[in-house]
């Protein structure tokens, strides 16, 4: 794992829609490492999100996927930049009328010219990546949670990105449930070599699997903290960092 390559580049950017939720937002990720988006309700971590996966422009400032423009370049650069990276929601997002094998299939149809059996075969090794292969032909209303999460996680991974955007991915989980997940992430971390961004306030999550974190602020419109978990709660210069780390559940 080189921690030296940056794949993705935020420079400058005011997070928000008419108006800014966060301002002046630098920093970059790195090949390989979780990467966690902290902070307190309505602080911006989901909008900045969108923006970096290309949903909405930012109103200042730039984000590059690898060196391709999400926003301010050609067509081509913005479609190079979205092919390189998968992406789940906190609700999961599968299409309840789709079995687990087509929902994961719909990546495919859409982005390859792969025929039917090969498109199969493809998803079938996702729901293996994520264990759930069992339950290809089952439909979402008829499984867990938990099996809904790691099954969009196999849609995510279905084009084998370089990158994976994951929102709250432990939120509504139980705690052994959430644990399950965090091993997952850092499996494909290890073996698919995917570097993973993540969105949460989980704090077990946060500390089982980040590797670095930035903190954002709703009050000074701010990001106010950077660094590695075990290194914020211990070291950080702001007592609303130290406190966020170390609070109780």
């Amino acid at each position: 794992m080189r921690m030296t390559d940056a794949v993705i580049t935020v420079a400058g950017v005011d997070a928000g829609y008419e108006h800014p939720v966060v301002r002046g937002i630098s920093f970059e990720v790195f090949a390989g490492e979780v990467f966690v988006i902290l902070g307190g309700s309505g602080c911006g971590k989901s909008t900045l999100l969108k923006h970096m996966i290309g949903l909405n422009p930012p109103l200042a400032g730039e984000i590059r996927l690898m060196g391709d423009r999400l926003f301010g370049g050609s067509q081509e650069e913005r479609s190079r930049a979205l092919r390189r990276f998968g992406v789940t929601y906190q609700s999961g997002a599968l299409f309840g009328s789709m079995t687990l094998l087509e929902n994961v299939c719909l990546p495919l149809e859409a982005f390859t010219d792969l025929p039917r059996e090969a498109r199969h075969l493809v998803a079938e090794m996702k729901l293996e990546l994520v264990g759930l292969k069992a339950y290809a032909g089952y439909f979402p209303a008829d499984i867990s949670g938990g099996m809904k999460k790691r099954a969009a996680i196999a849609r995510a991974m279905a084009l084998d990105p370089r990158i994976l955007f994951l929102d709250e991915p432990s939120a509504g989980l139980d705690p052994v449930t959430s644990a399950e997940l965090d091993r997952l992430i850092l499996r494909l971390r290890d073996t698919q070599g995917v570097t993973v961004v993540m969105v949460t306030h989980e704090l077990a999550s946060i500390f089982a699997v980040a590797d670095r974190c930035i903190m954002l602020d709703k009050q000074t419109q701010r990001l106010i903290a950077s660094g590695a978990p075990a290194e914020l709660r211990a070291h950080a210069e702001l007592p609303a960092v130290r406190a966020f780390f170390n609070r109780e559940g």
